[in-house]
């Protein structure tokens, strides 16, 4: 089965939005995201925020993930962090080489995101390095 990743146009987020809630709430379940849930996802997207690309099966067939992107400008590059990807098998080397030439035509020059080990791991299967740890204290 080839994969292929699409952005979601703006004026059709809320159109896809259904079809592709399941795979971002499992997304959430698995990493345990504090900061934002599904429902503050949508809010972006529909704001156009961020970013919703999907991966389906090449003949038209069923979606496999979805992921949604924030881009971050810096002075030497512009970072598509990955703020929620979730589906079945999308983690590999063929999809994410989509994914990366989707975002370059969005002009990103690096991709980064934020994982749990066992997240890690997978990214780094895809040719991710691990750069630092993100951490957190309550104050």
């Amino acid at each position: 089965m080839s994969i292929i990743v699409q952005p979601v146009s703006l004026q059709n987020v809320n159109q896809v939005m259904p079809l592709v809630e399941g795979f971002l709430k499992s997304a959430e379940d698995k990493v345990g995201v504090a900061e934002y849930s599904v429902e503050h996802i949508k809010v972006y997207l529909a704001a156009g925020q961020w970013l919703l690309l999907v991966a389906a099966e090449e003949d038209g067939g069923s979606l496999q993930g979805a992921a949604t992107v924030n881009f971050i400008n810096y002075p030497n590059d512009r970072v598509a962090y990955i703020t929620s990807l979730g589906g079945k098998g999308i983690v590999n080397p063929e999809v994410f080489a989509q994914l990366g030439q989707v975002l370059k035509g969005y002009g990103a020059t690096k991709i980064q995101c934020a994982a749990q080990e066992s997240a890690a791991r997978l990214y780094e299967r895809v040719g991710f390095d691990k750069k630092y740890s993100v951490l957190e204290i309550s104050i």
